[in-house]
């Protein structure tokens, strides 16, 4: 499964979250994959959300890449880096997304739900993606805004689709656990990338574009 790292200090919001999150579940020790999505909503507060991008990739980087788009299904895909926020707007916005990949990860989102039902109830996965997504919202948006905001970003379209971005990853990744996955998954891959501070934008064409 995703791998779960040593659970950070509380703030006073995630405790709020962790407590509601326990409370409405009683019996989630019942179900272990959605013990591990509470574990993973604890840590979302310790990533350093956007805080690489624009750096070159280390090798882990580029490995997780390479891992993820091998398993996705697009083994000949190279690794793009985006250099700069001018950069990122483009890759973005670029109307030549590859639709495979979309399609391809989507396929995924939907076969992990399938397997999480399997496992729970659709009430208890709902409720769990939700507070993921609360989470997930109150510490991502003032991260990537005092990013843009230091930088001088004023493009509010591209400050959205790098929220945006980053909380679908949760999603995704808050999925993986509730299925059961491994960490090979490779929504648990992408993930990766966040948690290492970089923002994993979209394979375009034939490029897996990273900022």
């Amino acid at each position: 499964m995703l791998d779960i790292l040593p659970v950070p200090a509380k703030t006073e919001t995630s405790m709020d979250y962790d407590d509601d999150f326990e409370d409405e579940m009683p019996d989630i020790e019942d179900y272990p994959t959605l013990v591990s999505v509470v574990r993973f909503n604890k840590l979302i507060p310790s990533i350093p959300w956007f805080t690489a991008v624009g750096d070159p990739l280390n090798r882990s980087a580029h490995l997780t890449a390479r891992d993820y788009m091998e398993r996705l299904g697009f083994p000949d895909a190279f690794v793009a880096e985006v250099e700069n926020w001018d950069d990122a707007a483009y890759a973005a916005t670029n109307p030549d997304w590859n639709s495979d990949w979309w399609e391809a990860e989507e396929q995924l989102r939907m076969g992990l739900t399938t397997q999480a039902l399997e496992l729970m109830s659709e009430e208890d996965l709902n409720l769990a993606l939700t507070h993921v997504s609360a989470t997930a919202s109150e510490i991502i948006t003032p991260a990537v805004e005092a990013v843009t905001d230091e930088l001088g970003i004023e493009d509010q379209e591209l400050v959205r689709a790098a929220i945006g971005s980053a909380l679908q990853g949760c999603h995704q990744a808050a999925l993986v656990l509730a299925a059961g996955e491994e960490d090979t998954h490779p929504f648990a891959l992408k993930y990766k990338l966040f948690e290492q501070g970089h923002w994993p934008i979209a394979i375009t064409g034939n490029s897996f574009n990273i900022f």
